[in-house]
């Protein structure tokens, strides 16, 4: 059975199809559902000019989001709550139905041209969302028709701006999900951390609509901010910048302190103008901030400027909290790889000295008996050739080689087997003037002026007395060869917090010509040396020495101004 003619050909209702389709896709939107409807409003009372007026929660004004037959400088007219005939709809949320505009004192001219307006409250489950205005350019004009056809309107209009809501919700939260899900992948697949970084701040501004975004993480010692990535949406070609907030002295500090976000609407209120964050923040207005939290410890912000007044919702909190929330994998993704290279150079360092080790056994093992003998008959030769004084003095720069070559083999043992210190309590003062009065000679002969400075009423350490003295002794004589033409010896001892831990600090300062920060890098590698008469071992062995004692050595050094190395004993109760 075929079904009955319209009379309409199958191409024309192909057409209307298509129209229909199109309309639905506009309201759809937001945007297509308010043009939509205030058309509609134009056409069935006949009028001249019509707005569609929604309340702005982050203002509290009334924004005209649509307009038809207004003048241009009238379509940016705001009117706040009870401001106009507008106004007053919306706060009384009944209709208001005007012969004469002239005649009414709630009247706000914004068209010279009009002369009657008819205007009802768009209400959303009991809530006044905004207002549907129509105007004439004629008196008495609208009729009680106009109104009931306009309410129904306005009910309608309502009902489909949910939905454009909805649906416009939900695209942002589609949009959100591919975001977060293409930031993830880049964290997994980006080594760059900064770069990582600089994408998520972009992401958060683009998300937001902020102006701009900037995240700052806490130094080691959490007393100050420092900014690692930033983005400028009014700037493409944007410089990196570089800035340091003390947490003390700015608002950010709340964040980090309490872990909590903290949103500020305007941010030139008398009580923050002299936060340093906002201080080249002049044209901005509204922000927003989050802690970027790892492993139960706030590292840092993510905030958010914009240049507008703009109450943040929550959702868009959440939001930058889970973009937070991805910067603190990405860093701790980042310090994770830097852990792993280190542990790698550490095994391969491991491995060398491991090779280094071995063949320093089987050199003393080879060396130290062939040695011996030779040690032996230069002794026996000396009583034969007693009446013969160059070939004795010889036979003496000989032994001395000698015994030279036997403490060299000696070191390298003692690197290599690193054996456990025999324990006891010992006095720092002690000890330093008994190395003190061992190379009292040599220092005198390089004319090095000594200075002591040890702190008063110093604890015991547990050490191994040779092992201390030998590894001050080694710093002295390191301090020596630095100072060929003479100079200043420094050492002092005192207190010393070193990460919370309390240490006993030895220090032995030289007045020589300073290391670079390659050469400090590479002083404690075993037979790596750059003096023409070293061996390579005496900071190797002062180094080992402490790793026994459960201490640290510590270096620090400035070209032209000497150096100053510190040996770091732990204090136990």
């Amino acid at each position: 059975m075929n079904p009955p003619s319209t009379g309409k050909s199958p191409s024309l209702r192909g057409r209307q199809r298509e129209i229909s389709i199109e309309k639905v896709k506009k309201l759809l939107t937001v945007r297509g559902v308010i043009r939509h409807f205030l058309k509609i409003a134009i056409g069935r009372t006949q009028s001249d000019s019509g707005s569609f007026v929604l309340f702005n929660p982050n203002t509290g004004l009334l924004d005209i989001e649509a307009s038809y037959g207004l003048k241009h400088k009238a379509k940016k007219t705001k009117l706040k709550v009870g401001e106009g005939i507008t106004g007053w709809v919306a706060t009384s949320g009944k209709p208001m139905r005007i012969d004469d505009v002239s005649k009414d004192w709630r009247y706000v001219s914004i068209d010279p041209r009009i002369q009657s307006e008819l205007a009802v409250p768009i209400e959303w489950q009991s809530t006044i969302i905004g207002v549907l205005n129509v105007d004439s350019h004629e008196k008495s004009h609208y009729t009680l028709e106009h109104e009931k056809e306009m309410e129904a309107l306005a009910a309608e209009a309502a009902q489909w701006l949910s939905y454009a809501w909805e649906l416009e919700k939900l695209r942002q939260q589609a949009k959100q999900l591919s975001t977060l899900i293409e930031i993830g992948r880049t964290i997994v697949s980006q080594e760059d951390l900064e770069k990582t970084l600089e994408g998520v701040v972009r992401s958060a501004v683009l998300f937001m609509n902020a102006d701009k975004g900037k995240l700052f993480l806490l130094n080691p010692d959490k007393t100050e901010l420092h900014l690692i990535a930033s983005w400028d949406k009014n700037k493409e070609n944007m410089k990196r910048e570089r800035m340091a907030i003390s947490l003390s002295e700015s608002i950010f500090g709340v964040v980090v302190k309490k872990c909590k976000p903290l949103a500020i609407q305007d941010i030139h209120e008398e009580s923050l103008i002299h936060c340093p964050e906002f201080a080249l923040e002049k044209k901005m207005v509204s922000f927003l901030s989050v802690p970027l939290v790892f492993g139960n410890e706030c590292q840092g912000v993510l905030a958010l400027f914009t240049s507008f007044p703009h109450r943040f919702s929550n959702s868009q909190i959440q939001l930058l909290q889970t973009l937070a929330d991805l910067s603190g994998v990405a860093l701790a993704k980042a310090r994770l790889l830097e852990r792993i290279v280190q542990t790698e150079e550490n095994l391969r360092e491991g491995e060398r000295l491991l090779s280094l080790g071995l063949l320093a056994a089987e050199i003393a093992h080879e060396i130290r008996n062939p040695l011996t003998v030779i040690h032996m008959l230069i002794h026996s030769l000396k009583s034969r050739i007693q009446g013969d004084p160059v070939s004795q003095k010889d036979l003496e720069v000989l032994e001395k080689k000698m015994v030279q070559m036997n403490r060299i083999v000696d070191q390298v043992l003692v690197l290599g087997k690193a054996p456990q210190p025999l324990l006891e309590s010992l006095r720092v003062e002690e000890i330093i003037e008994d190395v003190l009065l061992l190379s009292r000679h040599k220092l005198a002969g390089q004319k090095i002026e000594v200075q002591t400075a040890i702190a008063p009423s110093l604890p015991k350490i547990k050490a191994e007395r040779a092992q201390v003295e030998q590894a001050i002794l080694n710093l002295i004589l390191n301090g020596v060869q630095a100072m060929k033409e003479g100079g200043r010896l420094e050492i002092s001892a005192e207190i010393e917090n070193n990460e919370t831990e309390p240490y006993l600090a030895i220090r032995v300062k030289d007045s020589g010509p300073g290391m670079s920060k390659a050469e400090m890098e590479e002083l404690f590698v075993p037979f790596l040396t750059r003096k023409k008469q070293g061996t390579g071992l005496g900071l190797a062995i002062v180094q080992k020495i402490m790793e026994n004692h459960r201490g640290k050595v510590k270096v620090s050094s400035t070209l032209g101004e000497g150096s100053t190395f510190s040996l770091l004993f732990p204090l136990f109760d």
